[in-house]
């Protein structure tokens, strides 16, 4: 194949994935708005119902780690493979947090079904830049 459309194919899957990073960090940064609000609100009513789940607990962990995943994304949508790693544990984490401690905060599963796709988009641009390391 031509190295030119080669070299050209490079870099427009580079030009989307950091779109997708700076997509990402922002909405991330927004929801964790959202959020925290929810996990306050789950939080007191956990407490006035003594009820022993912590899923308002859980949830401002979420977004505390959603608000720093979003902060890593936005900041190393230049970078190299750090940065992706960074933002596979950070949202990795929240994912982690979310799906486990739910309990009747049921929100939080859509919370951490969003750091489970930042995850795996992450992976696949962690892959692809190695792929595009390894062929140049």
């Amino acid at each position: 194949m031509n190295k030119y459309i080669l070299k050209k194919s490079y870099k427009k899957e580079g030009k989307l994935m950091k779109t997708w990073k700076l997509v990402s960090g922002i909405l991330s940064i927004i929801l964790f708005v959202f959020v925290s609000f929810q996990s306050c609100a789950a939080g007191i009513s956990n407490t006035l119902e003594a009820n022993g789940e912590a899923g308002g607990s859980a949830g401002i962990v979420v977004a505390i780690l959603l608000l720093a995943g979003g902060i890593v994304s936005i900041a190393t949508r230049n970078g190299g493979k750090g940065g992706n790693i960074a933002i596979i544990v950070l949202y990795g984490i929240g994912a982690l947090l979310g799906f486990a401690l739910a309990g009747s905060y049921a929100d939080l599963n859509v919370w951490a079904g969003w750091c489970l796709i930042c995850v795996i988009l992450a992976i696949i641009a962690l892959v692809k830049k190695r792929k595009d390391n390894q062929e140049k």
